[in-house]
């Protein structure tokens, strides 16, 4: 049995079963009991263009030689935007029933569901958010309306004064309007724009795994929101995720 996994570590008990010829709790409880080999999942990431290894690297190098200065990180603010549907995916791994008999417990998954569209921006000081955009697709100039009215005089308050923002790559921060930012954070922004821009230095593409808020921020509250009995409707949605931004909630 050893042999057989070594050769093709990616088949099923059931396959294995066939296979040698073996009842399939004899092959689970051998893998579990005696070669103590465990089942692992599969982890799916963002698919990388060539030149985005070099973007990626630079961009690890600038920031690690700012963190030489002490108090960097603290100026930084990470921010980005997330999607949440009415009928959001569950995390079976997460949600399990105890019972003496299987409860037979269905979550039903629509498709198109409505949505609505959720800001968010975190430094070592505070967590801001959740912004909920009024439109279904945002838009450059919801963006900029939002950084303005919302986000900044926020940030102005509660974090230094010569703070960093970071954005990623998506349209709406790629516009003519965000231009404003070289205005109001000459050399203290990090994004996407041309080399002319006054920005402290380009976010590389396809790098969710770089900012706070995509690598743990999102995946935890819709880990916490999408738990039946899950959120109905808009207004449901936009009553529980505010919860869920309390220090309480969001400390692990």
């Amino acid at each position: 049995m050893s042999e057989s996994f070594f050769r093709t570590p990616k088949k099923s008990v059931r396959h294995a079963s066939r296979e040698l010829e073996m009842l399939s709790m004899t092959v689970w409880r051998v893998l579990r009991k005696r070669l103590l080999m465990k089942p692992y999942h599969l982890h799916l990431l963002q698919l990388l263009k060539p030149t985005d290894h070099i973007d990626r690297s630079n961009f690890c190098i600038k920031m690690q030689d700012a963190m030489t200065e002490e108090g960097f990180l603290d100026r930084v603010v990470f921010s980005d935007e997330s999607t949440f549907h009415i009928s959001g995916k569950v995390n079976r791994h997460n949600v399990c029933i105890w019972d003496t008999e299987n409860p037979l417990e269905i979550v039903q998954h629509e498709r198109a569901s409505p949505k609505i569209n959720v800001f968010c921006s975190m430094s070592t000081r505070k967590v801001y958010g959740p912004f909920f955009f009024r439109e279904d697709t945002v838009m450059g100039t919801s963006y900029l309306e939002m950084l303005q009215t919302w986000l900044f005089p926020r940030l102005q308050k509660h974090e230094p004064e010569d703070f960093i923002m970071q954005q990623d790559g998506a349209p709406p921060h790629f516009c003519l309007d965000i231009c404003w930012l070289n205005d109001v954070l000459p050399r203290r922004w990090i994004g996407r724009g041309p080399h002319e821009d006054l920005m402290f230095c380009p976010w590389p593409a396809r790098s969710p795994d770089l900012t706070p808020c995509d690598y743990f921020l999102w995946g935890y509250v819709k880990d916490k929101v999408f738990v039946p009995p899950q959120p109905m409707s808009i207004p449901d949605l936009r009553t529980e995720l505010p919860r869920l931004w309390r220090p309480s909630h969001l400390t692990c």
